[in-house]
């Protein structure tokens, strides 16, 4: 896959570092020299711009890129002008990040769905959502062993957790499924939550249905060969 990481702090240069080891074809951007000098031997390529500029803008492959991250942190309205930007430019996929509760707020309101809070949530964690098809969430417990929230895929739709064959199969436990409902927000627009489903913890009849998502504990390859398109 290819990525566009806008902003090289902490954050940004720790995510494109590891989706960078993990075999992806990264750009960095910052408007910083320094930033970029740092990490441009760590990237596929590092380009200095100031991407609150439009016509800077046009000098970024974002036709030929999947998915599109603003990481700045230091500058709120640097962030949401680039967000801006990133949205008028049509790109495949955005996600941008937030700093405070009503930088998220604005964010929301500019329907941006996608939101990273690296106060709470590493690098590592969203390099591995970004990368495996379906991951929504992940927690490792070791090097090899992680707790991962995951979409139920259209090909296990309709069926049992018995009948898809997790443990016998795929050697991964289903610890149990969670649903999408909708809350508004201050702005009265709509966004998914995930909720705990009441019947708790899963069982091999509990019936999977699309759109979903799956608790599932495994080791790392074992989660990402039962992801697989």
């Amino acid at each position: 896959m290819k990525f566009i990481i806008i902003g090289l702090g902490n954050f940004g240069s720790s995510l494109a570092e590891k989706l960078t080891q993990l075999g992806h074809e990264v750009i960095g951007v910052d408007n910083k020299p320094e930033k970029v000098d740092a990490i441009k031997d760590k990237v596929t390529h590092a380009m200095c711009l100031d991407c609150k500029c439009q016509d800077s803008v046009k000098n970024l492959p974002l036709n030929n890129t999947d998915i599109v991250v603003v990481s700045i942190g230091e500058d709120e309205g640097a962030n949401l002008l680039t967000t801006a930007l990133m949205k008028k430019m049509n790109v495949p996929r955005l996600i941008s990040r937030s700093v405070s509760q009503i930088h998220e707020t604005i964010l929301e309101a500019m329907e941006i769905t996608e939101i990273v809070r690296p106060e709470e949530e590493t690098a590592e964690r969203w390099a591995k959502k970004l990368t495996t098809h379906g991951v929504i969430d992940s927690f490792e417990l070791t090097e090899k062993y992680s707790i991962v929230e995951a979409k139920v895929p259209k090909k296990f739709a309709g069926k049992t957790i018995g009948e898809v064959g997790f443990n016998r199969d795929f050697n991964i436990l289903v610890l149990t499924i969670m649903k999408n409902v909708k809350e508004k927000s201050i702005f009265g627009i709509f966004k998914k939550v995930s909720k705990l489903q009441i019947e708790g913890v899963a069982s091999a009849d509990t019936l999977l249905v699309e759109g979903e998502i799956m608790v599932l504990y495994g080791h790392n390859e074992d989660i990402q060969d039962l992801l697989k398109d």
